[in-house]
């Protein structure tokens, strides 16, 4: 795999060994534009890599580095989530641009970057999430149209493929590793974003009980 070195002045010292992969869309109308907003040390943003649509993979921040992409979040009650992260920004315009399609040369070079990481970083499929996984009720990338069951048939995060009976959404939503200090709503809200994109309304109905319980189950227990 080549890398394209772009170097962002935006890090400073990880604070905690890494141990998740955060994927973000880059909601700008270009992905230069993208590229020269994480370079820009006035905006105080970054990330470690950033692919293209053409499959391009910018290099932007060393990985034992601490990139500063995830803002306020929290997953799996670890709340300095730039310190135990890697994040990978995907160009796509994003909600804010007519929410386009993730081209299949990108998602390529996604899944393969995603895989290397997970290898030499040791970090499983659980625990690669969404931005809007980790920011309920913030962010919402990388939105609804992310081929997150394309990303789980490759190994890089995971989709329940059968239902199951449904249990309580709270502590399910808690064992896959939800805050909820945006609220409930908020919460069910991103859950049904990256695992039920077709409807995306906050509501605890029986599809998305069943759907968090046999996430939580796909889930290991810590």
């Amino acid at each position: 795999m080549t890398f394209i070195d772009a170097p962002s002045p935006n890090f400073n010292d990880r604070k905690k060994p890494i141990s998740l992969i955060v994927l973000h869309y880059t909601g700008m109308e270009s992905g230069q534009a993208a590229l020269d907003r994480m370079r820009d040390t006035a905006a105080q943003v970054s990330a470690h890599y950033m692919v293209e649509e053409d499959g391009r993979i910018f290099r932007l921040v060393d990985e034992e580095k601490r990139a500063w992409h995830a803002g306020v979040s929290e997953w799996a009650g670890e709340t300095d989530i730039n310190s135990v992260s890697i994040g990978i920004e995907i160009v796509n315009g994003g909600h804010d641009f007519g929410l386009p399609d993730y081209p299949q040369a990108q998602m390529d070079a996604v899944i393969s970057l995603t895989k290397q990481i997970m290898v030499r970083r040791n970090i499983p499929a659980h625990r690669i999430v969404g931005h809007s996984d980790i920011a309920p009720g913030r962010k919402q990338d990388p939105g609804e149209k992310f081929p997150w069951i394309q990303m789980s048939e490759a190994g890089c995060a995971i989709h329940p493929k059968v239902m199951v009976e449904a249990g309580d959404a709270q502590s399910g939503l808690a064992a896959i590793g939800y805050g909820f200090s945006a609220g409930e709503t908020a919460v069910i809200e991103a859950f049904q974003r990256r695992f039920r994109p077709a409807r995306v309304d906050g509501t605890l109905d029986d599809e998305t009980a069943s759907l968090i319980s046999a996430v939580a189950a796909l889930t290991p227990k810590s």
